[in-house]
């Protein structure tokens, strides 16, 4: 997993309230077990026209969003099923980081265990990025992991809070099993340990 610092990006924005996983990514692409590909069914309901030609007026395909890390999204983002395949097509296409005012709980959690940060924010913040952006598809904000922050163009920042343990998962590029690995030595010693009752 990519270690995530600090992510300066544009902005993708969608704003729409209550995007389910089904919208993420629809049902017919749950077949697999692979990431790789996912990519191709992220918002394919809302990207393509009924013939399958790309929707030049939907964000994720139009120019100046197609290098955009950071998704702004509508309240309550991610609710529906469960399906961990929702973050895995959102980082597939490149998202690293979504900002919105709620989150569906099993949507952060799986969003947290692939490397992908849900960023929660006041509504008053979302509807200001949602308007900066509009104004200027061009425009870039800076999400700090470490301190928390989200810099806005204007130079305010928004914090915005995180579980301890996924902060350091994503911080050095872990997930979970990796960062069991990566306490093995201290893992190993105190198998040890409990191995021979005279050292307790």
């Amino acid at each position: 997993m990519q270690p995530f610092g600090i992510l300066t990006s544009t902005i993708l924005p969608l704003p729409h309230a209550d995007i389910d996983t089904d919208q993420i990514i629809p049902a017919r692409y749950l077949k697999v077990t692979d990431k790789l590909g996912l990519a191709e069914g992220l918002f394919a309901d809302w990207r393509y026209l009924p013939g399958g030609a790309p929707d030049p007026s939907f964000p994720l395909n139009r120019p100046e969003h197609r290098q955009a890390q950071i998704l702004l999204a509508g309240d309550n983002f991610g609710c529906g099923s469960s399906r961990e395949h929702a973050p895995w097509a959102l980082v597939g296409w490149g998202i690293r980081a979504v900002i919105s005012s709620s989150f569906a709980d099993i949507f952060r959690n799986n969003a947290l265990k692939n490397s992908l940060l849900p960023v929660t924010v006041d509504a008053r913040v979302q509807q200001r990025l949602f308007a900066l952006a509009a104004g200027d598809p061009t425009l870039e904000v800076t999400i700090d992991l470490a301190s928390q922050a989200v810099a806005l163009p204007d130079g305010s920042r928004a914090e915005f809070s995180i579980d301890p343990f996924y902060k350091i998962c994503l911080l050095e590029g872990l997930d979970q099993l990796g960062y069991l690995l990566h306490h093995a030595e201290q893992i190993d010693a105190y198998e040890r340990q409990l191995a021979d009752p005279a050292a307790l």
